[in-house]
């Protein structure tokens, strides 16, 4: 075997061996950090959860994603809602006590991309809070629903047993229309699936 050969070989392995330990390692780096990343996710999830339920002590599942997504569909298609769909359904608890539930939901409206909200109602039907857990929208424009306390206030006290108006203030249009759409996918899904439970 030629010189050039026994070192274009030798060039293959090694390239072949530390690709091989490459990918071992970010296996291992993977399934170190999946765990916390996810622990950290619910964490800031829950954190949002508490801004709008303040009175809840805790949260609950109270369903699975698939069981979430089956009756989110048939709740916001006999709502006429097509843009939305539902993410978690937590129960506020306080102790044994249920105080009602957080909803996430998300609408495809938003003008940057996807606007994932959480509303808080109570077990009577009261909107207890709402808040912005994520968003795409432009900075000082679509992003104020987010960053303007203001404009979550208007939701708080209102009826979850009606669909919320166009709520002005909260920045772009689209951005605003986003919003109250996702709201309102929360709200359906409250009275078609939790309500009276």
């Amino acid at each position: 075997m030629s010189k050039q050969k026994s070192g274009m070989i030798k060039n293959v392995i090694s390239i072949f061996l530390i690709t091989l330990v490459s990918v071992l390692l970010l296996a291992v780096v993977n399934q170190v950090t999946k765990d916390p990343i996810a622990q950290a996710e619910v964490n800031a999830r829950n954190e949002v959860y508490r801004q709008v339920f303040t009175d809840a002590k805790d949260f609950e599942e109270v369903m699975k994603e698939d069981e979430i997504a089956k009756n989110g569909e048939k709740a916001l298609k006999d709502a006429g809602i097509t843009t939305c769909e539902i993410n978690h359904v937590m129960a506020a608890v306080d102790g044994d006590k249920k105080l009602g539930y957080v909803i996430a939901s998300t609408s495809k409206s938003g003008y940057g991309g996807e606007v994932q909200i959480a509303v808080g109602i109570t077990a009577e039907g009261e909107i207890t809070g709402f808040n912005v857990i994520k968003h795409s929208e432009t900075a000082g424009l679509g992003a104020k629903a987010k960053e303007d306390p203001a404009f979550a206030e208007q939701f708080k006290g209102k009826s979850a047993n009606e669909n919320i108006e166009f709520v002005k203030g909260g920045g772009a249009t689209i951005t605003t229309n986003a919003v109250t759409e996702a709201t309102n996918s929360a709200i359906a899904f409250y009275n078609s699936c939790l309500k009276g439970e």
